[in-house]
């Protein structure tokens, strides 16, 4: 049988009473007050760990009025630099990938030219003989009196074949003055005139070059004149090439 003494404390309208604390507050407010200080300390440790630029915005925001306005502004102003400079260094990372593009591609196209014009060389080679040939044959048909117009065909084919190599036929007139890379003296003619010394008396063969480099890969053959005093000026017997 309980005693007076062991029931549990009710309140006036029968119901039992909350456990209370040392300080008469009632244990489940005081269990509620301490889930809301945790759950607090947590939104604040979580604004702490927010970027920079979320930061300052943040604390912008609970400057007064007359502040926050030049808060967020050099806030949006700090942002701005930093997406500037990432900008900035996309465009250089862009630019120099491209120049490495170019670069390549340039390398690339010399190399297939050289490699080209390494398996055409030995072609190019024959076919300037072969026009030299051509070309002496028909020289000497016409100064037999000969018609030389169907050999001549075959070097004009022979010259429109090295033209497509690249490879193109230059000259030179009576006259002009001896150049050592471009022409090659197969002989000389005497002449009193010693303003005709070292200059071109007659074209024997016309010279070959490339047209992408400008090299010389054959000289002009021609005679010169070759001043002599008292001796009169002869006339070269050899035809001019075509």
């Amino acid at each position: 049988m309980i005693s007076k003494d062991e029931n549990p404390a009710q309140t006036a309208d029968g119901q039992p009473e909350a456990d209370q604390t040392a300080d008469g507050q009632p244990e489940a407010d005081r269990n509620a007050d301490a889930e809301e200080d945790l759950r607090a300390e947590a939104d604040r440790n979580a604004d702490a760990e927010g970027t920079a630029a979320g930061s300052g915005t943040e604390q912008a925001a609970a400057l007064p009025p007359d502040e926050a306005g030049p808060a967020v502004l050099a806030s949006l102003a700090d942002r701005l630099d930093r997406v500037e400079g990432q900008l900035a260094e996309f465009h250089r990372r862009a630019a120099h990938r491209e120049s490495v593009i170019d670069h390549l591609h340039e390398q690339n196209q010399r190399l297939h030219g050289g490699i080209g014009r390494a398996i055409l060389e030995p072609v190019v080679t024959d076919l300037i003989r072969l026009y030299g040939q051509l070309d002496r044959e028909v020289r000497r048909l016409d100064a037999a009196g000969q018609d030389a117009r169907l050999l001549w065909s075959f070097a004009e084919d022979v010259a429109q074949i090295l033209d497509r190599c690249g490879i193109e036929r230059f000259s030179a007139k009576p006259g002009d003055p001896v150049e050592r890379d471009r022409h090659r003296p197969l002989g000389v003619v005497a002449s009193d005139d010693e303003s005709r010394h070292n200059t071109v008396a007659e074209v024997v063969s016309v010279g070959f070059y490339e047209r992408d480099t400008g090299r010389i890969r054959r000289p002009v053959q021609a005679r010169f004149y070759q001043y002599a005093p008292g001796e009169a000026d002869q006339t070269p017997d050899v035809p001019q090439s075509q």
